[in-house]
């Protein structure tokens, strides 16, 4: 029988470094089927799998199965504004992966600790990771989750509207404010992405993303 998929559905990738049985992939949609999210779903795995796929063919992985299965997993359990997305979300990962074990010589852990790391977005430096292959695996991992930031302006404005969706129930103000310190925040950064296969790729247009947003802010509040 073949399963419909859409956006926000898993399922199966040609290519992928590791093959899930289908009941993995029932679990994975049942947990990202709730809550109803505007843009943590599949969705936004699926972009940050198409950036994983891009750095294999032109960079290469070390890890290449722990990254893509923390990709995977690393937005399985989100509610907005809880602090303990992440956490819980790699301890999903991990009572999945010892459900349906996978290959030999996947290690859990480093999936699990990969996606603990992605709370800490925007408070991290490339030197807080060794110059290792690992190392290194670790700083593209967390980049392609933040790639929205250099993707082209209409898709940069499609994320913002989709975050804001989400933290509707958040007083309007009260929103924008810690919106825009975070946006702030990555600005005055040294560098925005932690390796330099995404630096060298979406660094320049994450700024111009970055300033365009804030400055139709100040302009809008000047009104």
């Amino acid at each position: 029988m073949t399963t419909s998929t859409s956006p926000g559905d898993p399922a199966p990738e040609d290519g992928a470094p590791v093959a899930l049985p289908e009941a993995q992939w029932q679990a994975l949609r049942e947990a990202y089927a709730t809550p109803v999210r505007a843009y943590h779903h599949f969705g936004h795995v699926r972009e940050t799998l198409a950036h994983h796929r891009a750095v294999a063919r032109e960079a290469g992985w070390t890890s290449p199965a722990e990254t893509w299965l923390a990709l995977l997993y690393h937005d399985a359990i989100y509610v907005p504004g809880r602090k303990d997305n992440e956490a819980r979300s790699a301890e999903l990962a991990q009572a999945h992966l010892r459900r349906w074990p996978p290959p030999a010589g996947v290690d859990p852990s480093r999936v699990a600790a990969l996606i603990a790391l992605t709370a800490r977005h925007g408070a991290l430096d490339a030197d807080d990771f060794p110059r290792t292959p690992e190392g290194e695996d670790t700083r593209r991992f967390l980049d392609c989750d933040m790639a929205i930031l250099g993707a082209d302006p209409d898709a940069f404005a499609a994320y913002d509207r989709a975050i804001a969706e989400e933290y509707r129930a958040v007083p309007r103000w009260l929103y924008r404010r810690k919106r825009r310190a975070f946006f702030r925040g990555l600005l005055e950064r040294e560098r925005i992405f932690l390796s330099d296969f995404f630096r060298d790729r979406l660094e320049a247009a994450a700024r111009r993303n970055l300033q365009a947003m804030l400055a139709d802010g100040d302009a809008a509040g000047a009104r």
